[in-house]
């Protein structure tokens, strides 16, 4: 029995109950499409204070949609644990794409990148509600760890670079300047 499996048999069995079967699926909704990171990455865009780190949030989001959810889900086609474990009480509808890597996990953990690159202070309850929804994905059975951990190492990454492309235009305005 591989990692991946003990660790998602051991939230079923040693951690669901009535109230995180409560909290778990609107805690997972929050990220469905994206839009709780498109809702801040339009307040972001709506002050000039913010309006840099709201840009590096799009550009970093739409990065991440095409290359998680459009190129690396079906290339690499892995099946969801619900899917192979039927038996389990799913309490979201079945998703019906594939599981690595964790689209609502990576679109969130950008996110969260964006902000502590441009050192934001929304960084810490990103981050805590980044987590939540990594976790809500494992609780739900819906993905695997490995898949959580991917998506959180890339929506990381699609952070980091979103936070560069705006830096690099930041500098080519500042040497235009002068």
């Amino acid at each position: 029995m591989n990692l991946d499996i003990i660790i998602l048999d051991f939230i079923q069995a040693n951690m669901r109950n009535g109230f995180m079967d409560y909290i778990m699926p609107p805690i997972t909704k929050l990220a469905n499409l994206g839009i709780i990171w498109i809702i801040l990455s339009i307040c972001l865009l709506l002050s000039k204070k913010t309006r840099k780190i709201g840009f590096a949030m799009i550009i970093s989001l739409a990065m991440n949609v095409i290359v998680c959810n459009i190129l690396l889900k079906p290339m690499v086609g892995r099946i969801r644990p619900c899917h192979i474990n039927t038996s389990i009480e799913l309490l979201i509808n079945r998703p019906i794409d594939f599981s690595f890597p964790s689209g609502h996990t990576s679109i969130s953990f950008t996110a969260v990148g964006v902000l502590f690159f441009r050192k934001n202070k929304l960084f810490l309850p990103a981050l805590i509600l980044a987590i939540l929804i990594g976790f809500s994905r494992l609780y739900l059975y819906v993905h695997y760890p490995s898949d959580v951990l991917a998506g959180a190492i890339l929506g990381i990454l699609f952070g980091y670079i979103g936070h560069k492309i705006i830096l690099s235009k930041d500098h080519k305005k500042a040497g235009s300047s002068r």
